[in-house]
């Protein structure tokens, strides 16, 4: 005890303060020893920043704590003798060892088991005391995932989860939207490590503008997902996990946020936590505007319509206006230090108003717009306004208990969900300059979703772990499409469809260690599936779709420590990528007629062996985690574009092309060479190469042609993406991101190379409780895509952006109760100065 303290405790002169100077003095005059260790997960990677607290068995005045730096090390001095070792970190389980002390120098690393993200158990914390510091990097790697912290992130503050994916290493964000891994689109999105009727039925894109990202916890990005995942997804799982407080008393933030186009938002984080019972408040709403451009020039061979070449050439535009309303309510019950109970509603609602224009012209031996001597329109000027309302509803429920000291846990949930979305348009369009008339279209979906779980640990000596659990899913989409041509129904883009789907899953993995170094995970997963789809179409009836499947997916993960710093990683897993519920549905889109889509009856779903190869280097200034990957897909599904001659109209349908292969190097890499700057990018190598065919039938002058056209492409591609963050002083940084997505090629399809730069700077106030956020979305206004189409008799040019430049400007308030670890006094790292949900100053 220092000098000052003993100072002020003989100053009150109380008998029981005399006891405990007594106590105290006796402790300082023991010879104490330079003890240090570590805290590692159960990879073996170090947990910075953990509260490693020791109490003295026999005498409490020799407790002592610390906490752990950036390499997950700490020392401190202790008085020889037996102590209990209590670990507490956030994200990771609370654990208490025993260590007899009697020699100075290193007593080795204590294990601690990550929380389950699947559920809100709290970590469990000692009473009226929270840990709180910022991670040190903005992802760390584990064995089976990459986890992303968006709280450093300067760029996506003010913004939603759509903005937030944008930044995550092996991810990007297409221009319409469009998440894809490694260039795979196929990904299964998960909330709280489970699917959620908050990311909308088949409306992704704007179900993740109405996601804050001021309710992002963190991502976690499962490239390869183990067994205990449910297969779907051939790229793999983002898993995204929303904030919930672990405070002691009443806690939260407000973030407002403004910009253009115009753009608006106002979410706050609430939380209230007293004795065993912990409330929390997620919620808030925004107004967005965005508008695009899509434009194609097509050139077609002779087909018998025309004897020559025909042009046409199409520019539309689209503007939407979007509101969107979300809130989470909930708590979390501590019966007693082994058993919790969880419970939670959330809403989310958006309306989208769209007001869409396309000016379509064709050209035939220059004849201009006037002469109407042909059958087809020469030009065509189409308008569409429409407004489409969604509205979800989930309830979640859940129960842990802790079975035994020795780590044997039982988990179960229950999750309730229900989504409606109500759409109709009004259309109207001018053919050479006269009025053709006017079409209604309305499309209507309802879908209900039970999700039930049950998860079993059994810790088997002090290495090895048996994972076991069951999984019940049943999902019921109802879609009512139809369209009136001048009041009378058009029974080609008319159908009413019931879409069916239940699973049964059950899953068992071993995790095990050899020694200290090498580690592994065996996992076998069955999913037993069911797909009905009636359709009740108003006029030709289709035959109904009744699909069973029993699948096997194994997976094995392998890690080895080759040093302190460094490990290798090799894993295999298999998935499957199941049609989804509208691919399977015959209704076609009607917005605009020159463009459609529709789809097929007949697919099936498609196969995946995945195998990855990394490494992780772990250094206090520098991080790399280089990934070899390579996938085999059977069956493998894609998008073909057809062209009716019969009906001059592009029509888009998903077809079970054949087989693909990818291969490339994924590495994602962090640098910190000075105190005032910060270093993080992203770089995957790419190759692929399908083959296959698929069959279709054509109209020619009104006589059906079947067709079998073969499909084979392969090519190699580049994305990468580099953030640099530079520290101005202690409340102020400023970000820059550039990215760049190299071109592809198929035998049917080209797209051109893309880049695009973006700018955030932060500023904190308020003494640390405020934070004001500005940034401009693609600078340069480059982000946009230039790609070509190749098919039967055709070939066309497009190019499109789906949101021009951007900028914005938030304030983010935070106001918090309840005591914090503070780090020892001795060298502070820089990088635990900021507040909560900022990221801190470098």
């Amino acid at each position: 005890m220092i000098q000052t303290e003993i100072t002020r405790i003989l100053t009150r002169k109380s008998l029981g303060l005399t006891f405990v100077l007594s106590a105290a003095a006796m402790a300082f005059a023991q010879q104490k020893i330079n003890v240090s260790g570590s805290i590692v997960d159960q990879q073996n990677n170090p947990v910075p920043y953990a509260s490693v607290s020791f109490s003295n068995k026999a005498n409490t005045a020799f407790n002592d704590a610390a906490l752990t730096d950036e390499s997950g090390f700490y020392t401190l001095e202790l008085v020889p003798g037996n102590y209990d070792v209590t670990v507490e970190a956030i994200d990771f389980k609370r654990r208490t060892a025993n260590k007899q002390i009697s020699t100075a120098g290193n007593i080795g690393s204590i294990s601690v088991e990550a929380e389950s993200s699947t559920t809100l158990t709290p970590t469990q914390n000692i009473e009226g005391v929270v840990i709180s510091a910022p991670a040190s990097r903005p992802y760390r790697v584990e064995l089976d995932k990459k986890v992303y912290d968006p709280s450093q992130d300067i760029i996506s503050k003010g913004g939603n989860l759509q903005d937030v994916l944008s930044n995550v290493p092996s991810v990007s964000v297409e221009t319409d939207g469009t998440v894809s891994m490694r260039g795979n689109t196929n990904v299964r999105f998960l909330i709280n490590g489970k699917p959620s009727s908050m990311l909308g039925i088949d409306d992704g894109a704007n179900a993740m503008q109405s996601i804050p990202a001021d309710q992002i916890e963190r991502i976690e990005v499962i490239t390869n997902p183990s067994s205990k995942f449910e297969a779907s997804g051939t790229a793999g799982i983002l898993n995204i996990i929303l904030k919930k407080s672990r405070r002691m008393g009443f806690n939260g933030s407000v973030t407002g946020s403004v910009g253009y186009l115009p753009n608006t938002s106002l979410n706050t984080n609430l939380s209230w936590r007293r004795g065993n019972l912990t409330w929390f408040l997620n919620g808030g709403g925004g107004y967005r505007r965005s508008k695009g451009v899509n434009n194609y020039d097509a050139r077609f061979e002779d087909r018998g319509i025309l004897k020559q070449m025909l042009t046409q050439v199409s520019d539309s535009e689209s503007k939407n206006e979007m509101n969107n309303f979300n809130g989470t309510a909930g708590m979390v019950y501590d019966f007693n230090d082994r058993t919790s109970a969880n419970a939670s509603i959330s809403f989310r609602t958006y309306k989208n108003d769209s007001d869409d224009s396309v000016d379509n012209k064709m050209t035939y031996n220059g004849i201009d717009i006037n002469n109407t001597d042909f059958d087809f329109p020469l030009s065509k000027l189409r308008n569409t306004i429409g407004t489409n309302q969604n509205k979800s509803f989930q309830g979640d429920f859940g129960l842990d208990h802790k079975i035994d000291d020795n780590g044997q846990l039982i988990s179960m949930s229950l999750s309730l969900q229900k989504n409606l979305s109500e759409g109709e348009s009004g259309i109207t369009e001018l053919r050479n300059n006269a009025n053709y008339g006017f079409d209604q279209t309305v499309n209507n979906t309802e879908s209900n979703t039970i999700i039930g779980k049950i998860d079993y640990e059994l810790p088997i000596g002090e290495n090895s772990k048996i994972e076991a659990g069951y999984r019940f899913d049943r999902n019921q989409n109802d879609y009512d499409y139809a369209v009136w041509n001048n009041g009378i129904v058009n029974p080609d883009f008319t159908s009413v469809t019931n879409y069916s789907e239940m699973f049964n899953a059950f899953y068992v993995q071993f995790k095990s260690k050899i020694g200290e170094k090498f580690a592994y995970q065996l996992g076998l997963r069955d999913e037993i599936s069911k797909v009905d789809v009636d359709f009740k179409n108003l006029v030709d009836q289709e035959p109904a779709i009744d699909k069973a499947y029993n699948n096997i997916f194994p997976s094995v993960f392998l890690s080895y420590n080759i040093s302190d710093s460094g490990q290798i990683l090799l894993n295999y897993s298999k998935r499957i990528n199941r049609p989804r519920s509208w691919f399977l549905v015959p209704m076609r889109s009607y917005s605009n007629n020159d463009n459609i889509f529709s789809g097929n009856p007949n697919l099936n779903p498609s196969f995946v062996n995945s195998f990855e190869l990394g490494y992780s280097i772990q250094k206090r200034k520098f991080t790399i985690n280089p990934t070899v990957y390579f996938n085999h897909e059977e069956d493998e599904t894609q998008m073909v574009n057809l062209y009716n001659f019969e009906k001059s109209r592009f029509e888009t349908k998903p077809f079970n092309i054949g087989s693909e292969q990818r291969y490339g190097l994924d590495m994602n890499f962090t640098y910190d060479p000075f105190s005032w700057l910060k270093l993080m990018g992203n770089l995957d190598l790419f190759g692929y190469k399908s083959e296959g065919d698929y069959q279709y039938t054509t109209l020619i002058n009104g006589v059906a042609a079947p067709a079998n056209i073969s499909f084979d492409g392969n090519g190699f591609s580049t994305r990468s993406r580099l953030t640099t963050t530079f520290r101005i002083d202690r409340t102020f940084n400023v970000q820059l991101q550039g990215f760049y997505r190299g071109g592809t090629e198929t035998s049917s399809s080209k797209t051109e190379p893309m880049y695009a730069l973006n700018l955030g700077a932060s500023k904190t106030i308020w003494d640390g409780n405020g934070t004001i956020n500005f940034n401009i979305q693609d600078i340069f206004d480059t982000r946009s895509r230039s790609y070509y189409t190749f098919g039967d008799g055709f070939e066309r040019k497009s190019f499109m952006q789906w949101q021009p430049r951007t900028f914005s400007v938030s304030l983010t308030y935070r106001f918090k109760q309840g005591d914090k670890v503070e780090q020892p006094r001795r060298k502070r790292d820089t990088n635990l100065e900021g507040g909560d949900d900022e990221m801190p100053p470098m």
